[in-house]
């Protein structure tokens, strides 16, 4: 029987639960941005690589600012990685996390070439192509479409994402099969779904979701929800 070490790549999303972030945060949020108390946040942070057994240094965050700007990184950074919404690399043992509360958390990884990724894809990146960009700055490293595997992780539902109609219009022309019909027959967005259909166009055929609603499920951080929140992370590493 082969341990969890024995695994080429690790691929691991966070919940609320765990932390010592007070009410509204509470408890595990990782965000670094959003007016939590900085002493909790690097609390959580610190107990989130033990737990994941990795330096804390070892983890790369992001200043995620809705853009579609890819970065590749080769080795730990003091600070979060600034402008951008995906990072990429072949270094093992480097930890590239994605925080999140609605929009979309895909991790990409070949482990054959030996490059991950981590995109942050929300409604404006996704609409604006982060997802290609990144899948194409992997094959730049030498990864082929039919050696990626993506795992999304939990995101506003398309049953819950309403939209004015002239938005789910204007994400559908660039992000095909995401306009959807929400549960109160209004427009809406399963950005999911989207990068989905996109990641199959690209020849990305090993695609896993999953299907947890971060508006409907308590156990998730949402902005839509709450307004003022804490932030999930989505992690992909190299073994």
């Amino acid at each position: 029987m082969g341990t969890i070490h024995d695994r080429p790549v690790r691929k691991v999303f966070t919940t609320r639960a765990g932390g010592v972030s007070r009410y509204p945060y509470d408890s595990f949020n990782l965000g670094d941005h959003v007016d939590d108390a900085p002493e909790a946040v690097r609390a959580n942070r610190a107990r989130l690589a033990r737990v994941l057994g990795l330096p804390e240094t070892n983890i790369v965050w992001m200043e995620q600012l809705h853009t579609n700007t890819v970065t590749v990184v080769s080795e730990p950074q003091a600070q979060p990685v600034e402008a951008t919404d995906a990072l990429v690399t072949t270094t093992k043992g480097l930890a590239l996390a994605v925080l999140t509360a609605d929009c979309v958390p895909v991790l990409l990884s070949d482990t054959e070439a030996g490059v991950v990724a981590a995109v942050h894809a929300g409604r404006i990146g996704a609409r604006n192509g982060i997802v290609e960009k990144t899948v194409q700055a992997m094959l730049g490293l030498g990864a082929k479409p039919y050696q990626i595997h993506a795992l999304l992780g939990p995101a506003a539902s398309g049953a819950r994402y309403e939209v004015p109609e002239a938005m789910a219009e204007d994400v559908e022309k660039h992000l095909p099969g995401a306009r959807v019909t929400t549960k109160q027959g209004t427009s809406g967005l399963d950005i999911r779904k989207g990068i989905i259909r996109q990641l199959l166009a690209l020849g990305v055929m090993a695609i896993d979701a999953d299907p947890r609603c971060t508006i409907e499920d308590e156990a998730m951080f949402s902005y839509r929800r709450d307004g003022k929140t804490g932030r999930q992370a989505g992690l992909v590493w190299l073994q």
